[in-house]
C-alpha cells in the first residue's frame, strides 16, 4: 500500500520561506512522477512542480523562480522549497505520485494535504 505523508506547512508572511516535506512508503517502482498539487479555497486544484525519475522537473509558472522540487531517494522523501511566498500562495498541498506518464500529469496516489498559509 502506498502511503504519502506530508509535513512542513504552517503560516508566514509575506516574502517568508516554507519548506514542505513527503515521505513516500510503498511505492516501489522504478519509473515515476512524483510532485505537489495544491486547492485554494474556491479555486481549482493546481499542478504545482514535478519530479520524475529522470530526475526533470517542470514548473506552473506562477512559482518558477520561487519554488524548488527535490527527492532524497535515500530518504524516499520529496521536497518542495517555497521561498518569496506570496499570499496567493496560500493553499491546502498535497503530495502526489504514480507510475511515469509523459508529463507527469496522472497523480495515482495522494497524501492527506498540508496547509500553507501567507499572509499579507
Amino acid at each position: 500500500q502506498v502511503q504519502l505523508v506530508e509535513s512542513g506547512g504552517g503560516s508566514v508572511q509575506a516574502g517568508g520561506s516554507l519548506r514542505l516535506s513527503c515521505v513516500v512508503a510503498g511505492y516501489s517502482g522504478s519509473s515515476y512522477c512524483m510532485g505537489w498539487f495544491r486547492r485554494a479555497p474556491g479555486k481549482e486544484r493546481e499542478g504545482v512542480a514535478v519530479i520524475d525519475s529522470n530526475g526533470m522537473t517542470n514548473y506552473t509558472d506562477s512559482v518558477k523562480g520561487r519554488f524548488t522540487i527535490g527527492q532524497d531517494n535515500a530518504k524516499n522523501t520529496l521536497y518542495l522549497q517555497m521561498n518569496s511566498l506570496k499570499p496567493e500562495d496560500t493553499a491546502m498541498y498535497y503530495c502526489v505520485a504514480g507510475p511515469f506518464v509523459p508529463g507527469c500529469n496522472v497523480a495515482n496516489y495522494w497524501g492527506q494535504g498540508t496547509q500553507v498559509t501567507v499572509s499579507s
